[in-house]
């Protein structure tokens, strides 16, 4: 106990660790929510009290004892800290895992979840810093959410593509091109072999391009495409708005105009207006694509924040059909194994924590369908056998610099793509080892494909090597 807990004790103020918080005795009971907390508390502060202020702050209790909890049975609604981990080579933090009961958060809503679980504890003072690390949502919990509005098997049967991952790209540049500079660069992404082209994250309705016209000449380009090439096509129509009522109008226009996807940035828009939007693609059959903008100002601190892992299953829960989960490979940040290990909890029903590293849970998911996991960020057609390796056939792979960036244009770099892709597949199925033989593998295909044997002379000396910020850290 620290000088102050010491004075507040002495005040007749019991500190959180003698109030019931801490109960490493606790066994949780099949309708708990468990969470696994990274704390880093100030130099003073235990672990055990450090560890009980966390589930007290985030549960019952409040700084001092009040005359009104003696009006409600405080042991149905406390949070109990039932074990304590330290971690391998940070003598300074420890894992905290928390129970809390099922009472103390509303059926189906995410946003009530957050509010106690990362509300203000994160900036209580008694902790240097705090990192929400793994959540366990109990069958009787999960039950109250929708999940994804379709699902892997779903989308597969909508598109008519099996075997295979699914080919995606982002067009380039992501600002600034007309509409019709705009449907050009799309149309010819997907004749050339891709079968989904998306907007950026930041592309909603400037200026230089209104919605309302690139939704129009987008779904030209689309079923153009479809008509030369025989192939079901898609383009994620970014519907992200400043209101619900104009998310709702740009879904509704996309749904009329015949889309069967559209795109949302899920963590700038919150989780409810998230909820809403999922509900409505179940309802109006479009399929939906999560981008995971503001991820990383939430999850990269090693330390701090929330784990990539859990806003990952936040989107699972509330629903979508696709995620982003970084490549490994590419430019954006990504722990090989914490990637791996979440494209299993994204697509598989059960999941055990000793089979994917980093998870400090078991996890049923039910009859929830899996969703897609995107590889998207600076990858290219060498990373093609390192890819399909990683995230295996339930993947969306996605090119955009590495389509549109082909010195032929994308329709040559959407064609070096999919050529790619059908050789490695090819080859795995043969049983060929695509780590050790995928440059031969791609060489092979590059002698009776002129695109890519471009693609692959362009990018042969393209790299993002860079040390990972948050590594995977295993207790």
């Amino acid at each position: 106990m620290t000088q102050k807990f010491e004075q507040l004790y002495d005040a007749g103020v019991k500190p959180y660790s003698e109030s019931g918080y801490l109960d490493l005795d606790y066994t949780p009971g099949p309708h708990d929510v468990l969470a696994a907390f990274r704390i880093t508390p100030q130099p003073n502060v235990s672990w055990e009290e450090a560890a009980a202020a966390v589930a007290a702050e985030s549960s019952f209790a409040t700084w001092t004892q009040v005359w009104s909890d003696y009006l409600v049975d405080g042991d149905q609604y406390k949070a109990r800290v039932y074990e304590i981990k330290p971690i391998p080579g940070r003598d300074h933090q420890f894992i905290a895992y928390i129970a809390y009961p099922l009472d103390l958060f509303e059926e189906g809503s995410l946003p009530n979840l957050m509010s106690s679980l990362v509300g203000n504890v994160f900036g209580f003072k008694p902790l240097r810093a705090l990192r929400l690390e793994d959540l366990y949502f109990p069958p009787a919990y999960l039950k109250t959410f929708q999940g994804p509005p379709h699902g892997i098997q779903v989308e597969r049967d909508k598109l008519n593509k099996y075997g295979r991952p699914l080919l995606g790209g982002t067009m380039k540049p992501k600002l600034g091109l007309s509409a019709k500079n705009y449907g050009r660069l799309i149309y010819e992404a997907l004749r050339g072999g891709l079968d989904f082209t998306k907007d950026d994250e930041n592309i909603t309705s400037q200026p230089f391009m209104r919605w309302r016209d690139r939704y129009e000449i987008v779904m030209e380009a689309v079923h153009k495409a479809e008509a030369e090439t025989g192939e079901r096509k898609g383009h994620y129509l970014n519907v992200t708005a400043h209101t619900m009522e104009e998310i709702y109008k740009r879904a509704e226009f996309a749904k009329e105009l015949g889309a069967r996807i559209i795109m949302v940035d899920y963590l700038i828009i919150g989780f409810t207006a998230f909820t809403s939007l999922s509900k409505w693609c179940r309802e109006n059959g479009l399929l939906l694509h999560a981008h995971r903008a503001f991820h990383s100002v939430i999850d990269r601190h090693p330390d701090h924040g929330i784990h990539w892992r859990v806003l990952a299953k936040w989107c699972r829960i509330v629903g979508a059909d696709h995620v982003h989960n970084g490549t490994v490979v590419g430019k954006l940040e990504a722990d090989r194994a914490s990637t791996i290990a979440i494209n299993k909890m994204l697509r598989d029903p059960y999941v055990r924590a000793e089979d994917a590293p980093g998870f400090h849970f078991d996890q049923p998911w039910l009859s929830m369908p899996g969703m897609f996991p995107v590889a998207s960020g600076g990858i290219h057609v060498w990373h093609m056998p390192e890819l399909v390796h990683i995230f295996g056939d339930d993947v969306v792979l996605q090119f955009g610099g590495g389509t549109v960036g082909h010195p032929w244009g994308s329709a040559a770099g959407a064609t070096a793509n999919r050529v790619a892709l059908e050789a490695v597949i090819k080859a795995r199925n043969e049983g060929r080892d695509l780590l050790r033989e995928g440059r031969d593998i791609l060489l092979e295909a590059a002698r009776h494909s002129p695109e890519l044997r471009v693609a692959l002379e362009t990018w042969k000396d393209v790299t993002f090597d860079y040390e990972t910020v948050d590594k995977l850290v295993t207790v």
